[in-house]
């Protein structure tokens, strides 16, 4: 059963700015929290002329995104059309209540990465349902605040909204504005389906990755020189700041023990096969069969990701290119690819390969060896790459 809503009379897409029926185009819009969601948000609104204001806890963010050019700290004189509540989940119920009770804006979002609890909570605290719809732009960074902010941070990415029965229409056509503006996808589902997805998607996979890091913190120095760009690549997440990833898995614990309780098990007779695969005999061909089992289970499920701009899952041809550590060595890489007429699918770099780094290149079925030849006329190193 899909946990996706169909929602009668609003489309597929985004809206084009202004197309809500009864409801005047976004001028004004109040960002709560200029963290790298909120600045990001106000950065893309304001490209759009919408007038924003910003306010945070602490000072030097708000000031921080001011300069950034993410709008202005002054306070509103009248309600806004909308308020964007950037918060950790635990606060967002408590930031709603009190911007209502002054009477900040005529609807109201909020975009933390849990829908459950806040929803929970804002209606027993007695907050107006109507004017308030819960959000989530499917998009981050390991980097945080407002510095890592980025106008285009959301385009082309989901942007779940959780609506129900007392959601008012203006609320959500207001919403959708801002998703539209942003560039991202609107989706709407139940908060308890929201959160069930991101612990598979997101949440789980962070504490995966940290999990991972961690055998890292005492590692001798000498076997971390053979790091390779795979190691990078399963722990880059874990770069996030632990005090805010702290309050999003307490706030969606149980969805995501759910998932890590599934690799749990995985583990366990992953490590049970591999022990038996160390003795020789029957056993050890046992083992290599569970092994080889859980990896063609983990080959199958990420073949099932969503390909480029959300279609289906393409296998890409894949070639290795040396490029030199200097300045302009990978535009002009790109610019060869260009020339040749070959759209570069993906990309990653690898710069442990000293003194030089790796640029691996996605491309289309059929066009790597037509590429690597290319290139090899115009004095690249390169080689090609199982598919990717």
């Amino acid at each position: 059963m899909s946990s996706v809503i169909p929602l009668p009379g609003i489309a597929a897409g985004p809206l084009p700015h202004g197309a809500g029926v009864g409801l005047r185009p976004l001028r004004t819009v109040t960002v709560i929290g200029t963290g790298l969601i909120g600045t990001s948000i106000a950065l893309a609104l304001t490209a759009h002329g919408v007038r924003v204001h910003l306010a945070d806890r602490n000072p030097v963010h708000a000031k921080a995104a001011q300069d950034m050019g993410a709008g202005t700290t002054k306070t509103p004189s009248h309600p806004v059309d909308l308020a964007v509540i950037a918060v950790p989940p635990d606060h967002v119920a408590a930031t709603l209540y009190a911007c209502q009770q002054q009477n900040l804006a005529r609807a109201y979002t909020d975009v933390a990465s849990v829908k459950t609890k806040p929803a929970l909570a804002t209606s027993a605290l007695g907050c107006d349902m109507g004017t308030y719809l819960g959000s989530h732009p499917m998009a981050g960074r390991e980097r945080s605040g407002p510095q890592a902010a980025k106008a285009d941070l959301f385009e082309g990415r989901p942007w779940v909204m959780t609506p129900d029965e007392e959601t008012h229409p203006d609320t959500l056509i207001a919403v959708r504005e801002v998703i539209a503006l942003c560039g991202a996808v609107p989706v709407v589902m139940t908060p308890a389906a929201h959160d069930r997805a991101v612990a598979l998607v997101s949440h789980a996979p962070h504490v995966m990755a940290a999990l991972m890091a961690a055998r890292l913190q005492h590692a001798d120095t000498t076997d971390l020189k053979l790091t390779g760009q795979g190691l990078r690549d399963v722990t880059r997440i874990a770069a996030g700041h632990p005090a805010l990833w702290v309050e999003i898995l307490a706030a969606n614990a149980g969805a995501t023990a759910d998932v890590l309780e599934g690799v749990a098990a995985d583990l366990e007779e992953m490590i049970a096969a591999l022990r038996m695969a160390s003795v020789a005999g029957s056993d050890a061909c046992v083992g290599k069969r569970v092994v080889i089992d859980l990896l063609s289970a983990g080959q199958a499920g990420r073949e099932r990701l969503p390909g480029k701009h959300g279609g289906p899952h393409t296998v890409y041809e894949s070639m290795m290119v040396h490029v030199g550590d200097q300045p302009g060595e990978l535009a002009r890489l790109l610019a060869c690819a260009s020339d040749a007429g070959i759209n570069i699918e993906d990309m990653a770099i690898d710069h442990t390969a000293a003194p030089s780094g790796i640029v691996e290149l996605m491309v289309g079925r059929g066009n790597a060896a037509r590429l690597s030849k290319e290139l090899g006329r115009r004095g690249w190193r390169c080689e090609q790459a199982a598919p990717a």
